[in-house]
């Protein structure tokens, strides 16, 4: 029997980006100033690159005073940017941990979305146990099959942190 309710369009294909942003104390300044710019340019670019194929869906997860997801998973093009400032110590370690929990939920993250990707913006400076939070990022689940990027923040960021972020990727470090 016929039934035209079966004939819809697809809907497009979401490409999630998750956005892992250092709002610490050691942010403040040009630092934080240039991160706001940072993610400012990056929303638009997401906006003008989407298609009708493919929609690029942004979650930000800042960490400083607090860890907090600062906007769940949506199409960047409904993302209203409003610039950050800088507190607190750098928790690294619990971002990544709620990075890897949003990844591993087929819930936020469909299985038929494309391969998420985790941008960490940081002067690299972590103050508390971030280690073994990025193995387990790095090694296990879903979160470990990711796209890692990592962009470094001020002439004096640690470089070595930021380079564990993306160690075995095909990335590279970005200033």
């Amino acid at each position: 029997m016929f039934d035209p309710t079966k004939f819809t369009v697809p809907s497009a294909k979401p490409l999630p980006v998750i956005l892992l942003l250092d709002v610490s104390r050691s942010m403040a300044g040009a630092k934080i100033q240039n991160l706001n710019d940072a993610v400012k340019d990056m929303l638009g670019t997401f906006r003008d690159t989407e298609s009708g194929e493919t929609e690029i869906h942004v979650a930000i997860i800042t960490f400083g005073a607090e860890v907090r997801l600062h906007q769940p998973l949506v199409s960047a093009s409904k993302i209203k940017w409003q610039d950050m400032s800088a507190s607190g110590f750098t928790p690294l370690g619990t971002a990544l941990k709620m990075a890897k929990a949003m990844i591993e939920d087929k819930n936020v993250i469909p299985s038929r979305a494309y391969r998420p990707t985790v941008v960490l913006v940081s002067d690299g400076q972590p103050t508390d146990d971030w280690q073994q939070p990025l193995a387990d990022f790095i090694k296990d689940g879903r979160s470990s099959k990711c796209d890692r990027m990592a962009m470094a923040i001020g002439a004096d960021a640690d470089e070595s942190v930021l380079g564990k972020f993306i160690e075995g990727t095909k990335s590279r470090l970005f200033y």
